[in-house]
């Protein structure tokens, strides 16, 4: 049979003729296409780059109080004047509080509190945003002594830190910071809080893992935009060129490391963290389950030590003894040590290839290691009459 005459009913849709109308009709539309994608990866790259050249505070660690005076009557630009610390040549001063006095203006324009701006005597630092600044500037100077100290603690939840919040005077009520950290309707980040696009529909909360635990100075009255853009940008100076370098050695997203750190926090004391994140890495490279007891505690939102196999049977995102690989996101927000565990893994037992570890001592939350699962069930078999009585979680 000739090669010309196969009886298939695409030859002739296929034939040339054929395939240069269809690219005619077609072409348009992937030109619009590739256009859309080419203004919405300017868009974002030009917001970005706004976002960290003019809206994040001056100096993340410079806390050095900077008083300045806003006169009755002041005028939004002459308010940006003032932070901008204009000096004659139209430089910033030495007491510059704002990177770009247009900005200033458009945010306060924006968020339509122009005419709430108060005189008086105010007494900024170098590491407050232009939230926190337009925060303190409508509460007005009456207030501007009233400066609250709070501390978060590595391995709190967003759920943990907005009742501390509340606990410590900073916040009236949980509601609305648990919102902001659930929609992220109205809270700006930075370009390393890149989220997964179904973050919104999977994540309990998507600024799980962002909220950076430390110890924090707001003032008193501050919004909850305020603290936590004070919260996320502590994260940003946390996580280093060094870091981000690290993860892309890794083949890992930040919010991968940020994910494989929540887990080592919540699974360990601060000695283990490393060879905990071996066993992880090494059961992610065998495409192993992770079976982490510590994400089906943020799953079910309990504080057991020992599941049952119903529980380990609950269809989650974030149930890690059904699904492989890393969760649906964090589960806490992780201190600095467990981020540099999950970027540096313990090297010995990552090359012996360990991958099980159990609860060995529940009073000091003390592990024991095994390479093969004969070993692991031994170690359970050992301790688990222990796990009873209390203490951390086991794996």
């Amino acid at each position: 049979m000739s090669s010309k005459s196969s009886g298939n009913p695409l030859d002739s849709f296929l034939d040339l003729p054929t395939r240069q109308k269809v690219w005619r009709l077609l072409r348009p539309v992937a030109i619009l296409l590739i256009g859309l994608l080419i203004v919405y990866f300017v868009v974002s790259t030009a917001f970005h780059w706004l976002l960290n050249t003019f809206y994040s505070p001056i100096d993340p660690n410079d806390p050095s109080p900077v008083t300045v005076t806003i006169r009755s009557g002041s005028s939004t630009s002459t308010i940006a004047e003032v932070l901008y610390d204009t000096q004659d040549d139209g430089e910033p001063g030495e007491n510059q509080l704002i990177k770009n006095k247009a900005i200033f203006k458009v945010y306060v324009d924006f968020t339509g509190v122009g005419s709430k701006l108060q005189s008086g005597t105010y007494t900024f630092n170098r590491t407050m945003s232009i939230p926190e600044i337009v925060d303190q500037l409508t509460i007005g100077d009456g207030h501007v002594t009233q400066i609250l100290r709070f501390t978060l603690t590595e391995g709190m939840t967003a759920a943990d830190m907005a009742e501390s919040l509340v606990e410590q005077g900073v916040l009236s009520s949980t509601s609305r910071f648990l919102e902001l950290c659930r929609t992220m309707a109205g809270v700006t980040t930075n370009e390393l809080i890149d989220l997964p696009e179904d973050s919104a529909e999977v994540r309990l909360y998507q600024l799980e893992g962002y909220l950076f635990p430390d110890t924090y100075e707001v003032y008193e009255g501050s919004s909850e935009e305020t603290v936590i853009s004070r919260l996320t940008t502590r994260f940003y100076g946390i996580f280093s060129e060094e870091y981000i370098l690290r993860a892309e050695e890794l083949g890992m997203s930040i919010d991968e490391v940020v994910t494989l750190a929540s887990i080592i926090e919540k699974e360990a004391k601060t000695d283990d963290f490393a060879k905990v994140s071996a066993v992880f890495h090494n059961r992610l490279e065998e495409g192993m389950p992770l079976q982490s007891d510590a994400t089906i505690s943020y799953m079910l939102q309990s504080d057991k030590l020992v599941f049952t196999a119903e529980d380990l049977a609950t269809e989650s995102p974030y149930n890690t003894y059904l699904n492989a690989g890393l969760p649906a996101g964090p589960i806490c927000n992780p201190g600095r040590a467990a981020i540099e565990a999950a970027l540096y893994p313990d090297e010995e037992m990552l090359d012996d290839g360990y991958l099980y570890f159990c609860l060995a001592d529940p009073e000091t939350g003390a592990l024991v290691f095994a390479r093969t699962l004969e070993e692991h069930q031994k170690n359970v078999e050992t301790y688990s009459p222990l796990w009873e009585t209390g203490g951390e979680d086991a794996e």
